[in-house]
């Protein structure tokens, strides 16, 4: 192999002294100048409105410059090779066809998976990976590489593979798995766009369609590279005993996840309280619920737990709670005035709602005085009621002062008896 890439390297330097290989510059400068000057006019297009439109376009603006330069070298190509070699052209199609690869594929998963860490040492990995093939194919060892992996035989099963078969069926697996998340997540993004559908809905029917996308592309692909599907029934027994025991709780979360979105029981929005864990529902994933309280804090709920336990939903029906807040004024105070006091004070906030009024009530005569409840109903319980508590124990201190009612503090008779008195 090493003389092979010294004849190579050698043929190649002479034919890059001769004189046709100026021109073949000349033309590739210029299909690259016109694959620029495309590029530029479809980044410089306003983007539409509608959503999927929009990524589509982006998906143009990241493969313009590589696709409009190889159908132009493809073509100049065809037209000079009646009249002068055309090996420097031949070079660039692979190399203008693997930027093209790298650049769909990478497109593709940073629009599904977003920036997550592990994008940036795999796309340096599939660079190397392409790379390395288009210098194989340019030094015509690809064929050779080819042959020798095909005389690398095993049997799964009653299946014959080979190593070229796996690595195509892994290959294209790949691809079509990637096409199939871009769709789900166009579908998804459709969906959720869908103002018409249920929330919860919404996430089901995304779910499913990523779903039966990812097994339509694997029951699609294996066939077609050779792959027998029933080769993989070698590891259904495997999978079966590992779900028994050690995935009984994922399945379980999975479908109780489904179960939640199914009878919209849970929504996104809702704030709802169990155990010890209170905040509103930011999302519904297959495994867990996110819930986020009002210190910013996310649970992080199993949904096998929101099925199997009792659930406070504070906006299942109705999106309104209601709020007491106790008071005790003394036994000398006017309790009236107190409670015009009270239901005023709530009136004049403006998270309370008008209807129904706010209420006050004498609940018990207590050992220091009078207890009152204050009641009144709030709108928005996502925002939780510590402020607008705060805000109503504030005013109240502030309007009692002012009219002269007394709030009591505990206090405690005691009577000292003499030994006359005992006697």
């Amino acid at each position: 192999m090493h003389s092979d890439l010294y004849n190579y390297l050698v043929g190649f330097w002479a034919s890059m002294n001769k004189p046709q290989v100026f021109w073949q510059i000349v033309v590739l400068v210029i299909c690259c100048g016109l694959a620029l000057l495309a590029d530029r006019l479809v980044r410089g297009r306003k983007p539409t409105e509608d959503h999927v439109w929009r990524i589509g376009q982006a998906g143009l603006r990241h493969m313009t410059f590589p696709l409009t330069a190889l159908a132009l070298v493809l073509l100049a190509r065809m037209m000079l090779k009646t009249w002068m070699p055309v090996n420097l052209l031949s070079l660039a199609v692979p190399l203008l066809a693997s930027l093209a690869i790298i650049r769909a594929v990478f497109y593709v998963l940073r629009h599904t998976f977003g920036r997550p860490a592990w994008i940036a040492p795999f796309e340096r990995l599939f660079q190397l990976l392409v790379w390395s093939v288009v210098a194989l194919y340019i030094l015509g060892w690809l064929p050779d590489m080819i042959e020798l992996l095909e005389s690398a035989h095993f049997t799964v099963g009653k299946q014959k593979l080979d190593l070229w078969m796996v690595i195509q069926g892994i290959g294209t697996l790949m691809v079509t798995l990637l096409l199939a998340l871009w769709a789900s997540g166009v579908i998804e993004t459709r969906l959720m766009r869908a103002e018409g559908l249920d929330s919860n809905l919404r996430v089901v029917f995304s779910r499913l369609a990523r779903a039966l996308l990812l097994v339509l592309a694997v029951l699609i692909v294996l066939p077609l590279v050779g792959i027998d599907l029933t080769t993989l029934s070698v590891f259904g027994g495997a999978l079966g005993v590992g779900l028994g025991f050690g995935l009984q709780k994922i399945a379980s979360n999975y479908i109780s996840g489904f179960i939640i979105l199914l009878d919209r029981s849970i929504r996104i929005g809702n704030v709802i309280a169990v155990g010890n864990d209170r905040g509103q529902v930011t999302q519904i994933t297959t495994r867990f619920t996110v819930l986020k309280g009002l210190n910013g804090v996310e649970a992080l709920v199993p949904n096998e737990v929101l099925v199997g336990s009792v659930v406070l939903n504070e906006s299942y029906t109705d999106s309104r709670l209601c709020v007491v807040i106790k008071v005790q004024v003394g036994y000398r105070s006017d309790v009236e005035q107190a409670m015009r006091i009270l239901a005023d004070i709530a009136k004049g906030q403006p998270r309370v709602l008008t209807d129904p009024p706010p209420t006050a009530f004498v609940s018990a005569f207590a050992d220091s005085g009078i207890n009152l409840d204050l009641l009144f109903w709030i709108g928005d319980p996502q925002e939780g009621t510590f402020q607008v508590r705060s805000d109503i124990h504030l005013a109240i201190w502030r309007e009692f002062k002012a009219a002269g009612i007394e709030i009591p503090y505990p206090q405690r008779e005691v009577r000292l008896l003499n030994d006359s008195d005992t006697g």
